[in-house]
């Protein structure tokens, strides 16, 4: 058995979680946090269920890997990918995890905090805090665009709605990875 899995395979978990956000009738994001090979945290977007705005896949997950791993495993190699880029906010929550890298599928040109690692410039790079992660997309970018075009054509007629038909029709040539 590897001892990491690939970009790729872990945006396909993120998938997979994505999934059963939708059949819950959530927007498709989905997330997992990964040591070596074992998922640690996964989650989706739940603000139609907890009638919330703070809870995206990606901040879910790591909450649900920073209380099974509490301070016993502190700076464990641990990796992010989420279906969609994350946001300034969860990626300032994988810096405080202690995230490594971020591999996501969709880019989120709106709210996406991906060009942060470019410009950040702590000025105590030393504490752990302060490291970014390195930050890559565009891993299944198809199939995450995909699951938004079909969350909007069932999805009823509103923000979320309008929100997944503008993902889904996001054009190539916004890839960055």
């Amino acid at each position: 058995m590897p001892d990491a899995l690939t970009a790729d395979e872990l945006v396909a978990l993120a998938l997979e979680v994505s999934e059963e956000g939708m059949r819950a009738g959530e927007l498709p994001v989905g997330a997992v946090v990964v040591r070596g090979t074992e998922v640690v945290g996964r989650a989706y977007t739940q603000e139609r269920t907890q009638g919330r705005r703070l809870v995206h896949a990606d901040l879910l997950a790591m909450e649900q890997a920073d209380r099974q791993l509490g301070w016993r495993d502190r700076g464990a190699a641990l990796v992010l990918a989420v279906t969609l880029e994350p946001c300034l906010m969860c990626l300032g929550a994988a810096m405080s995890l202690g995230v490594s890298q971020v591999y996501y599928g969709l880019e989120a040109p709106d709210d996406g905090a991906a060009g942060v690692p470019a410009v950040w410039r702590p000025t105590r790079s030393a504490m752990s805090f302060s490291r970014l992660p390195a930050v890559a997309g565009g891993f299944r970018r198809q199939e995450c665009a995909e699951q938004f075009r079909r969350y909007a054509e069932s999805a009823p007629d509103g923000s979320l709605r309008r929100y997944a038909e503008s993902m889904a029709a996001l054009p190539d040539d916004l890839v960055d990875g």
